[in-house]
């Protein structure tokens, strides 16, 4: 599920309400579990996050960092096991960033540090995936590049992942299904040929496009420039 809407819609509170992070009215499902019932560890043992603005130690490395992942999995001291330190390694390897290891976070480029927050998560080994904004400061490359390895890890893991994005055209290009918000609520939800019309992003963005369906569902948007 992506989250789409104008700046201000609700879209980050939404995803901190999932999160634990923002106080919330009604309530939250995660798979049968009333998320209100259930403490931090057992909510980060079934939902890891990937936020927009990931807090990063100061000369952490690499691996220490997706090690973190682990937390929730670990006993009352915190110690990671030799099993916390094989799936972090794996995570790592999957994602490239094997040799990266004893880096430190902090000297990675923005793709390559984004790939170090998405292994953390996945080190979660949590069912659901919730990103808020992943291809926030990265170049085009590098945001097809995050994109396309979320959509094969979501195939291989069977993952919900729920996320949030400001750029329509890669919304229509990986979302299954979309949601828009407005105003803090939701005004409609679907799959991306229904979402994404002209008619649609005109009345919630205030601008004129062309779109086109693709003969595998995805849409491409072409934004019109105004006249005046």
């Amino acid at each position: 599920m992506t989250i789409i809407g104008p700046n201000g819609a609700g879209k980050t509170t939404v995803l901190g309400s999932l999160a634990g992070t923002i106080p919330y009215h009604g309530t939250i499902d995660i798979g049968p579990h009333d998320r209100a019932g259930i403490g931090h560890r057992e909510r980060s043992r079934l939902l890891a996050v990937v936020p927009q603005h990931p807090v990063i130690p100061p000369g952490l490395s690499v691996f220490d960092y997706a090690l973190l992942g682990r937390s929730p999995h670990q006993g009352m001291r915190f110690s990671a096991s030799v099993d916390d330190h094989r799936q972090a390694a794996a995570v790592l390897d999957r994602l490239d960033l094997a040799d990266f290891a004893r880096r430190p976070v902090g000297s990675l480029s923005g793709g390559e540090r984004q790939r170090v927050v998405l292994a953390r998560a996945l080190v979660q080994n949590a069912p659901v995936l919730v990103l808020d904004e992943p291809t926030s400061f990265l170049d085009l490359g590098h945001q097809m590049d995050v994109l396309e390895l979320i959509a094969e890890l979501q195939a291989e893991r069977c993952l919900t992942v729920i996320c949030t994005l400001h750029d329509l055209t890669v919304a229509g290009q990986f979302a299954d299904r979309i949601a828009v918000m407005e105003s803090g609520r939701l005004v409609k939800d679907g799959t991306p040929e229904t979402i994404l019309t002209s008619e649609t992003i005109s009345r919630h963005w205030g601008v004129d496009v062309r779109t086109e369906v693709h003969d595998d569902a995805t849409v491409s948007i072409s934004v019109l420039r105004r006249t005046h």
